[in-house]
Formats: structure tokens, C-alpha cells, sequence
């Protein structure tokens, strides 16, 4: 099982010191990647009335694409959106930039991608809300075909491509793509197109349930289901033996990566979330 951890992005701040030493401390820890969450832009309480989304627009949030690009010249680390909130961006473009890094990181890049909640940042990117998850399903078509095709022609219902391409095309062709979500429909979708997946719960019936839907659905395509690759997360705590705990029982129900939260558990400096993973990877023996 893979180990990496996310990227505080609501508690880092915007000191590019602080990305660089970030990433390179966690490899020096013996992290193998980081998982980075997205947001383009935050609503403004005082506008919009009855606001309760977790972040807002004093949320800060370094664009998952170009820090990237910066993390792919500092470290050799596996780089993991989860996730891109596809449906808000362009198709084309996200194709282009991920084969980019893909390019930059030699082939260690996986693009999770999820619907997303904030109606908001959906009308400030000019995209519709309400039919991101047919538009979704389409993108997934569409961006396969631009990272394995040198010139194509599609035409769907929310896009159209005329003999053209990407060039240069990605290391890994396709790119693996990860889904989020959890519903039964989300489960449906993961299932009959991803690459693997991040479950929103801790091990248990919870989890199970999640995985058999997923299980079935993946069949029903013609899929393998143990070819699915799976992500859990774990809520840092200073209790080491807990945390191992956690990354048994996450290995246990089949995961096949998991990462270390730092987040929103009450650490304010760049050095106590790099602490806290200190003592995360000495918990988890990875400290060479």
C-alpha cells in the first residue's frame, strides 16, 4: 500500500518557501505522493446569505495544475489531484495540462476527478451546475482519446473536436483517471469508469457497501473489479499507534494507497504540519 499525504491547502497559506520546503520535506520522510484538493474561487459570505460550504472566499486554495508544475521540479513524488472538479473546466485544457505534468513527473501523475458542490464557482467559470454529471461522463471519453490519439474527431453532446490533438501526448497513455463522489450513482459511475477511487468514509460496513456497489457495477461493464485502485485518508493524531491502527485496517479492506491528513486538526505553521508527518512516518515506518 502506497502511503503519501495532502497538501494543507487552507492552512499553508501563499508563501512559495513554504510549498518548496513542504514538498521536499515530504520526501525526505518517505512519502511516495501528494494529494492536493481544488478550488478556483470562494463565495463571499456577506453576498450570499445562509453561506454553509466548508470553504469561502477567504479559503485559500494554490491551483492543484500549476503547483504541479512547480512540485515536478523540486521533488520526485507522485503527484494526485483528488479532485479536479472536471465539469467547471475546460475539457481540452485539462487534457493539455495534465499531459504536462504527466510529462514533467515521468509518468507519476493520477487525476482524480469529481463533480464538485459549489454553484457558485460553477457560475463564475461559466459552466452549468445542474448537468455536471452527464458532462462529467463525456469529459472522461473525451480526455482518454486526446491522451492516446495524435488527431481526433468527436462530437458529442456538450463537446466537438475536429482533427486535432494533443502534442506532445503524456508518458502514460492514458492517464489514470480517479473518481470521487459518494452516492450510489457516484459509486455507478466509478465503477463503469474509473481507474480507481477515493471513498469519503473509514473502514467498515460503510465502506463495504460503498465498495460492492462499485464491485458490481464495474462487472456489469466488462470490468475487473480488482483492477480498481482504491485511496483512503486518514485524520492525523498524535496518537502514533492510532494511526497505524487506521493504515492497517485501510490496507485490510483492500486499499491500495492511503494518505495522511494534516488538515483542520488544529496545527497553525508550516513546521507543526511537518512535525505531525514526522511522527506520522515514524508511526508507519517509513523513515529511512
Amino acid at each position: 500500500m502506497q502511503i503519501g499525504v495532502v497538501f494543507p491547502q487552507t492552512e499553508i497559506g501563499g508563501d512559495v518557501g513554504a510549498v518548496r520546503a513542504y514538498g521536499q520535506r515530504v520526501e525526505e520522510l518517505g512519502f511516495r505522493h501528494i494529494i492536493t484538493y481544488d478550488h478556483v474561487v470562494g463565495a463571499d459570505p456577506a453576498v450570499h446569505k445562509g453561506w454553509d460550504g466548508p470553504y469561502d472566499v477567504r479559503s485559500t486554495f494554490h491551483e492543484p495544475m500549476v503547483l504541479f508544475g512547480y512540485l515536478a521540479a523540486l521533488t520526485s513524488l507522485e503527484l494526485v489531484t483528488s479532485i479536479i472538479i472536471l465539469p467547471q473546466r475546460q475539457t481540452a485544457l485539462v487534457a493539455k495540462q495534465a499531459a504536462e505534468i504527466d510529462l514533467l513527473t515521468s509518468g507519476k501523475f493520477r487525476l482524480g476527478v469529481g463533480l464538485g458542490w459549489n454553484a457558485v464557482e460553477y457560475e463564475a467559470l461559466g459552466e452549468d451546475f445542474s448537468n455536471r454529471g452527464k458532462r462529467m461522463e463525456e469529459q472522461v471519453e473525451l480526455l482518454r482519446r486526446l491522451w492516446t490519439e495524435e488527431s481526433l474527431t468527436f462530437e458529442g453532446d456538450y463537446h466537438r473536436v475536429t482533427g486535432a490533438g494533443l502534442a506532445p501526448l503524456p508518458v502514460q497513455q492514458p492517464i489514470p483517471l480517479w473518481f470521487g463522489g459518494q452516492s450510489p450513482r457516484a459509486y455507478e459511475r466509478i465503477g463503469r469508469l474509473a481507474d480507481g477511487w477515493f471513498p469519503q468514509m473509514e473502514p467498515g460496513q460503510e465502506l463495504e457497501e460503498a465498495k460492492a456497489m462499485v464491485g458490481r457495477a464495474a462487472t456489469e461493464a466488462g470490468r475487473d473489479p480488482s483492477r480498481l485502485g482504491m485511496e483512503g485518508r486518514i485524520r492525523w493524531t498524535s496518537d502514533q499507534q492510532a494511526l497505524a491502527n487506521a493504515a492497517r485496517r485501510w490496507e485490510e479492506s483492500g486499499a491500495t494507497h492511503v494518505s495522511i491528513n494534516t488538515m483542520n486538526v488544529g496545527l497553525k505553521t508550516l513546521d507543526d504540519h511537518l512535525n505531525a508527518l514526522a511522527s506520522a512516518a515514524e508511526a508507519l515506518n517509513l523513515i529511512r
